[in-house]
């Protein structure tokens, strides 16, 4: 993929949503984002991680907050591009690249509008490899590079910046001020040269994006399984299909927290799976067995189109199937489970190795 363009945005906004694990916010806002910026703008320069200058200034972009304040308060476009603007006055240097920080959902998006405003080429990557919802959670911070100096910006025009002494500072910093703000901000942070990108980022998500949009498309149209395309492509694995019988959902601390009951359906009746989240779905127990955890994938999709259903879109009565994927690798060393297993998260679980219990 070298250009992102109106002709191949909407697989990869479908394609992303799925890969953001249940979060990184609704694909569909992000997506008339980029599109408005496309046209304005001109498609998107896409860059490989080897075709990258090694004294490149990447910046990769973001939206922090809850999902569930996103539905009802979209951002206006500017928000990611003041970030950057900010960023690069506190850095005395302009941008090079930009890169999203995460894949999934409008987190996908963002930094595709940002882009085409900003006239930069785009980095074929992320810094995740899915949604997590801290802003520590990144594989830039198991390489020892700092997020700050990280840029905020509101869609009032506010701007902060924050210098903090570690990551997880920065995070808290980060949050109490887009809880001050409304739960819904821009971030331009993590900076990264071109030499750091093999180790900062996970490489060609966005094209993954794209191809995990257009099998789901492709298997529609030919009125296939479009859930099915979308697990073989991501080697993936099926832990229920049923209807969303339950969901307790509170907007706190800046993210959106809960837990869902999938009752089983067709093949799995009689079965129930239960999710946890925070932003994104981190633990899937099925009949009370624990079956899948955070880092690895947890994504619910539409059991008809093959759509990702977040964790602000569900919905009672939702008729939906439920897979899991493989994390980066680097995610399940000692240091990435530290930084994102269950027990990060306050479960009394272990990390369950992918596939073991399914």
């Amino acid at each position: 993929m070298r250009e992102i363009t109106l002709d191949n945005l909407d697989d990869i906004a479908r394609g992303a949503g799925i890969l953001g694990a249940g979060g990184g916010g609704d694909p569909y806002i992000g997506k008339l984002l980029a599109r408005e910026a496309i046209r304005a703008h001109g498609p998107v320069r896409v860059a490989h991680i080897g075709e990258v200058d090694a004294d490149a200034t990447v910046v990769p972009i973001s939206g922090m907050g809850a999902p569930t304040v996103l539905l009802e308060r979209v951002p206006n476009g500017r928000e990611c591009l003041a970030a950057l603007r900010a960023l690069e006055r506190r850095l005395g240097r302009r941008a090079t690249h930009l890169t999203p920080l995460e894949v999934g959902g409008v987190n996908s998006m963002l930094p595709i509008a940002c882009a085409a405003g900003a006239g930069l080429p785009l980095v074929d990557g992320d810094a995740m490899g899915r949604a997590f919802p801290e802003a520590q959670m990144v594989l830039p911070g198991l390489a020892g590079i700092s997020n700050s100096p990280m840029a905020l910006a509101d869609d009032k025009g506010n701007t902060v910046i924050v210098d903090a002494v570690d990551n997880h500072a920065a995070e808290r910093i980060a949050r109490a001020v887009c809880v001050e703000l409304g739960c819904q901000i821009s971030c331009a942070d993590t900076v990264l040269r071109g030499d750091q990108l093999a180790d900062g980022l996970v490489p060609a998500t966005l094209t993954l994006a794209g191809r995990l949009g257009a099998v789901v498309r492709e298997a529609r149209a030919a009125h296939g399984d479009p859930v099915a395309a979308a697990r073989s492509l991501l080697d993936g694995i099926p832990l229920l299909t049923g209807k969303v019988a339950d969901v307790i959902r509170r907007t706190e601390g800046g993210f959106a927290r809960g837990h869902a009951r999938v009752d089983g359906t067709r093949d799995d009746a009689g079965r129930v799976l239960e999710l946890g989240f925070q932003n994104e779905h981190l633990l899937a127990t099925r009949d009370g067995v624990t079956v899948a955890t955070t880092p690895d994938l947890i994504c619910v999709l539409d059991s008809e189109t093959g759509d990702p259903v977040t964790t602000e879109g569900l919905r009672y009565g939702q008729r939906v199937s439920v897979i899991a994927a493989r994390c980066d690798p680097r995610w399940i060393t000692p240091a990435g489970l530290a930084l994102t297993g269950p027990g990060y998260f306050g479960y009394e679980v272990d990390y369950l190795p992918f596939g073991s219990a399914a």
